[in-house]
């Protein structure tokens, strides 16, 4: 066997995994098993059995996405023995107090280590605070396989760039950024990755630089959306719509366009907080980001809690009022409610006794149920003293006034929009858009 693992790959003479089937490494696993032989490793047995029946837990892809693979999917460990080239696609969410929680990530790590062989390759794919890599999950990776780092096994970092439910920017055709141990390791990572990524690899000096690389790439989403979030608020005070503001000020040809609303998922409402915390430990406390994250963050209360004004303001009681949420995922058009922030404009809401019902045609119930502790209705009635549609799936789109007017109690009822979507559209109802 040569000693270039770009070669063995594409000869089948060694075998590529991924750990961890989500939303991100799902996709990545099935394009790589167009071309090389590859084993797709998930610790749910639930989840690696619908896979293995072309059904993606996530309901990003189509059964057809599976079609002209080499892919073995399994829930067991001794799958991975020959494999050679591993890469790690766990999430890495965030605990209680906004601190990372690196359980799922150094779990993988630990997975792999103890089936860890001389020459293998590890990449990690999860978004971490720079050094992580080298500081939290190389230590692992040599404790579990007694192997030396460097001089036994390669490692890289690569973050991934899905975006869950978007079908223009997929992994084919999105610039991925690559890094690795040494100049060799690096150009082995980089080939094997532009094996599926049609758009070409960014080949990072160090796998520090690619950890910030993606940890600042949220971080200023996230600041960008909590300045106009910020200034929603006080054009709201000045009786001034956000959304014209945005769309005069959008004519110049260097305006950013953000605009405004709930930061959830897994992504931009956390990773700032990984790179706050290391900046924590190294000594800086961080101003700027960690102002972002307190505007995003109280964006579903200030919803709640105007909604509560505009029905009190129609002469109403508020511990009689009944009010309905359309849409319970983080974002549009996805079925994941993970860290959605629509359950903080519920929670404010219930603070003031107010009875609320919840619908999305995308999410679980059950999930919601387990997750948050509110289960969804199927089908809203007519009786509601406010709607508030807060996210933009497209079965709201088409939603007329008069769609709206039948979910309501009488002609006092309130439209609030969150993301605007019917601005100028409503001529009798109370409206209300951040």
């Amino acid at each position: 066997m040569s000693n270039s693992i770009y070669n063995q790959l594409i000869n089948k003479e060694a075998k590529l995994a991924v750990i961890g089937l989500g939303y991100v490494g799902l996709p990545i696993a099935l394009e790589f098993a167009r071309k090389i032989s590859v084993v797709g490793f998930d610790i749910n047995q639930e989840r690696v059995d619908m896979m293995k029946n072309n059904i993606d837990p996530s309901n990003e892809l189509e059964s057809s996405d599976f079609d002209n693979t080499e892919i073995v999917f399994t829930a067991n460990q001794e799958d991975l023995a020959d494999v050679n080239f591993y890469v790690v696609a766990v999430p890495t969410p965030i605990d209680d107090a906004n601190l990372p929680n690196l359980r799922p990530l150094l779990g993988a790590s630990a997975t792999v280590g103890k089936v860890l062989k001389k020459g293998d390759y590890v990449v990690f794919e999860s978004t971490v605070y720079p050094g992580c890599t080298e500081e939290d999950c190389i230590p692992v990776l040599e404790t579990e396989s007694g192997l030396k780092y460097k001089e036994d096994f390669m490692v890289g970092y690569s973050p991934e760039r899905i975006n869950p439910g978007d079908k223009v920017h997929t992994l084919q055709n999105v610039v991925k950024v690559v890094s690795g141990s040494d100049d060799h390791s690096l150009e082995e990572i980089a080939k094997t990755y532009e094996l599926v990524v049609e758009a070409g690899v960014h080949r990072a000096p160090t796998i520090k630089v690619a950890e910030a690389a993606k940890i600042i790439e949220n971080t200023q989403r996230d600041v960008n959306i909590a300045l106009i979030n910020e200034l929603s608020i006080i054009f709201d005070k000045l009786k001034i719509n956000t959304y014209d503001v945005l769309e005069a000020a959008g004519t110049k040809w260097n305006f950013l366009n953000f605009s405004p609303g709930l930061v959830g998922g897994h992504c931009i409402g956390v990773d700032p907080y990984y790179l706050t915390h290391k900046a924590k430990q190294a000594g800086y406390h961080t101003k700027i980001i960690n102002s972002g994250r307190y505007v995003n963050d109280s964006m579903g209360f200030y919803i709640g809690k105007q909604t509560v004004k505009k029905i009190l303001a129609r002469g109403k009681h508020i511990q009689d009022a009944k009010v309905l949420v359309l849409g319970a995922t983080f974002k549009e058009d996805v079925t994941d409610i993970r860290n959605s922030k629509v359950i903080d404009i519920i929670s404010e809401l219930k603070s003031f006794q107010v009875h609320v019902d919840l619908a999305d045609p995308h999410a679980s119930s059950k999930e919601m149920e387990n997750e948050y502790g509110v289960g969804l209705i199927p089908e809203p009635t007519n009786d509601y003293d406010a709607v508030i549609v807060a996210v933009n799936h497209k079965e709201y789109k088409d939603l007329t006034e008069t769609d709206l007017r039948a979910m309501m109690k009488d002609d006092l009822g309130v439209l609030v929009d969150v993301k605007g979507m019917y601005k100028g559209k409503i001529k009798n109802l109370e409206y209300w858009s951040l």
